[in-house]
């Protein structure tokens, strides 16, 4: 697939956030023109390489969002070869860089977007255009990790018991998410996201990729089209919030999925119960009650809006990379590599080593 061929603009944004107070939105329908483009770079470096190796990262978003526009991915795989494959139906392109043996394995992935703040005007029902039923079919359906029978698919009906619309299904799950779940900063990384074990076991501690991952699994087993957006904060939060940023120009621990629920009249909207238990946990100074005043601006604020100090990578599960031997993957977030002993563990930093670093432009 040729590198410009891969280049994605994004569509009218729905509404915008402000900026002046943690969880207070523009008026309704209001949208703002305000992009800010940012440039995000990964260099991965294969410390102990084995025979053959390849190395897959995700690029960013493939899809046209009101959120961000991707304006280019441009990589450099000396003394291997590299090619990006995208897949529509999760708007996901993979970098999929191969190294025969003896070449010190060195992957470099440069991605331009430009990205806006998003808000829904939950007030009342839009005019957004209607989504196509196989899409919608698509972040309806079951995977690994996000089932949506058995234990899943009662809880989501005890949670939206008495919910007469969509939009109280939706709310309901989320305001269950945020009630009943924690932040647990024991979790590796981001997190795995097997909803079925968090509720099986009644665990329901957790990072941003299980605890929006219960969100999309519950709202899928309620009838909800919804979806993971797996990306990685770039900016710091000009919302007030200084757990919901990047404090510096290296980023490469802050990855972040986020979620989008799909409502009839409104489109896809954006949610993230997981930020509101991050801001619990983590707000200076640090373990605020839910009925703190931030905690409850940005509970309101996170369902149906985003602050886009953020690039967004996927909506992909059950992500097989392109040529490997070994299973798929949960989800995309992180660099992943394989040698010739097998797949190497992306947390690991004595073998596998990798910088991603943001910079505005």
């Amino acid at each position: 697939m040729n590198r410009r061929d891969f280049l994605r603009s994004a569509g009218v944004v729905s509404g915008s956030l402000a900026l002046a107070k943690p969880g207070r939105l523009l008026a309704a329908g209001a949208s703002s023109d305000n992009w800010r483009t940012f440039e995000v770079t990964t260099r991965v470096e294969i410390l102990k390489s084995s025979g053959a190796t390849r190395v897959w990262l995700p690029a960013a978003l493939t899809e046209k969002t009101p959120f961000q526009k991707t304006l280019s991915n441009h990589f450099s795989a000396e003394g291997g070869t590299a090619r990006i494959t995208d897949a529509k139906a999760d708007a996901i392109g993979v970098l999929t860089a191969e190294f025969p043996a003896g070449v010190k394995p060195v992957l470099t992935l440069t991605s331009r977007v430009a990205t806006r703040n998003y808000a829904v005007d939950l007030s009342a029902p839009g005019k957004a255009p209607k989504a196509d039923h196989a899409e919608l079919q698509h972040f309806l359906r079951p995977t690994k990790l996000l089932p949506t029978d058995g234990i899943v698919k009662t809880t989501a009906a005890e949670i939206t018991s008495g919910s007469k619309t969509d939009l109280e299904k939706a709310r309901a799950i989320y305001e269950w998410i945020v009630d009943n779940t924690f932040r647990n900063p024991k979790t590796r990384g981001c997190g795995i996201g097997n909803i079925r074990f968090m509720l099986e076991s009644r665990d329901l501690g957790g990072k941003c990729a299980d605890l929006n991952a219960l969100y999309v699994g519950l709202a899928r087993a309620a009838g909800l089209p919804a979806r993971d957006v797996y990306g990685i904060r770039v900016a710091k939060s000009e919302l007030g919030y200084k757990s919901l940023g990047a404090s510096t120009q290296n980023i490469t621990k802050a990855q972040h999925c986020r979620a989008e629920v799909y409502l009839n009249g409104y489109g896809w909207v954006p949610v993230d119960p997981a930020d509101v238990r991050k801001v619990v946990l983590e707000e200076p100074p640090g373990n605020r009650k839910l009925d703190d005043e931030m905690v409850k601006a940005a509970r309101a604020r996170l369902f149906g809006s985003w602050e886009m100090n953020w690039m967004a990578y996927n909506f992909a599960h059950d992500v097989a990379l392109p040529g490997s031997a070994g299973a798929p993957v949960g989800f995309l977030m992180y660099p992943q590599a394989e040698t010739a002993d097998g797949r190497l563990d992306c947390l690991d930093p004595d073998t596998f080593k990798y910088e991603i670093t943001s910079k505005e432009i």
